[in-house]
């Protein structure tokens, strides 16, 4: 037995049936189905990789992600994580520009760099220079309306009470990052540095810019450090910029991702939340942390 099928419902769509659970794992010739969590997430080990469209179709239209992982390694001794729009909800420098009135149109130069439509870094200095003159009190209002995603903190709570290194990497900005990383408790957190002249912003980050080959190196300097393989590595991610680490990582999860970044990873969380990530690594609900399980 090589690997493991993990099934998680949205606990918001209705729960995950014995009867459903048997006939998935029937039609992938699976053995030993495990309840995670009663009702939402159960696993049973297979010989060879399902079909998941196929297996999804047989489901029908519920409200289930299906995730494969190796039988062997599950639990990974290393979490990279994208900020915005995976840890948290939103996208920090659209909602920045927001305030500045321009949302709609930093919003659509987001998108086409998210989707791998255009270079993220100069997408990124496009979209910094039209907050050039921008009160640094944008970026706190900002942050006060920032929230989490769904079992952000129970992910990030629970593979650091088992040993893990947690890192949240992103494109965004430390502004934003450092009060993530220190309300989650993340171990560590890189992203960009928006410069200011002590009341506005400039229109200008410090170079060099993160982008993904920088979020790819991260993922492999936290493996080398913890001197374990790429295959002990999960990350979670939702666009182009994270493409790169999602592929290397022994565990990669595109997070209700871009339509690039989707067509281009096996395992995607569309209709659940971030506990699942805990799920696929074999981790009972019963030893979840962080108090939003």
């Amino acid at each position: 037995m090589s690997h493991i099928v993990i099934l998680i419902a949205s606990r918001q769509a209705g729960p995950l049936t014995d009867s459903l659970a048997a006939i998935a794992r029937d039609f992938c010739s699976g053995q030993h189905l495990n309840w995670l969590s009663a009702g939402e997430a159960c696993e049973f080990i297979v010989k060879k990789i399902p079909d998941v469209p196929q297996l999804k179709m047989v489901l029908g239209d519920r409200a289930i992600d299906v995730l494969v992982t190796r039988f062997r390694g599950r639990r990974k001794a290393v979490l990279v994580a994208d900020m915005d729009s995976t840890i948290i909800t939103s996208e920090t420098l659209d909602e920045i520009a927001g305030d500045a009135g321009i949302k709609e149109k930093v919003a659509e130069i987001t998108s086409r760099s998210m989707n791998g439509e255009i270079d993220f870094a100069t997408a990124l200095r496009e979209r910094v220079a039209m907050l050039k003159g921008l009160e640094l009190s944008a970026l706190e209002r900002t942050w006060r309306g920032t929230q989490f995603s769904p079992g952000a903190r129970t992910l990030v709570a629970t593979m650091r009470s088992f040993g893990a290194t947690t890192a949240l990497v992103s494109g965004g900005f430390t502004y934003f990052t450092e009060r993530v990383a220190a309300e989650l408790g993340f171990d560590l957190q890189r992203a960009n540095i928006l410069l200011d002249n002590g009341s506005t912003l400039t229109g200008e980050v410090r170079e060099p810019i993160l982008d993904r080959d920088t979020k790819l190196a991260t993922l492999k300097e936290l493996a080398e450090t913890r001197g374990v393989k790429l295959a002990a590595t999960l990350a979670v991610g939702d666009g182009a910029n994270d493409l790169a680490m999602l592929k290397e990582a022994g565990l990669g999860v595109a997070y209700y991702a871009k339509p690039i970044v989707a067509a281009e990873v096996a395992n995607h969380i569309e209709h659940t939340d971030l506990r699942s990530l805990l799920f696929a690594q074999g981790y009972p609900a019963s030893v979840f942390k962080g108090g939003d399980a």
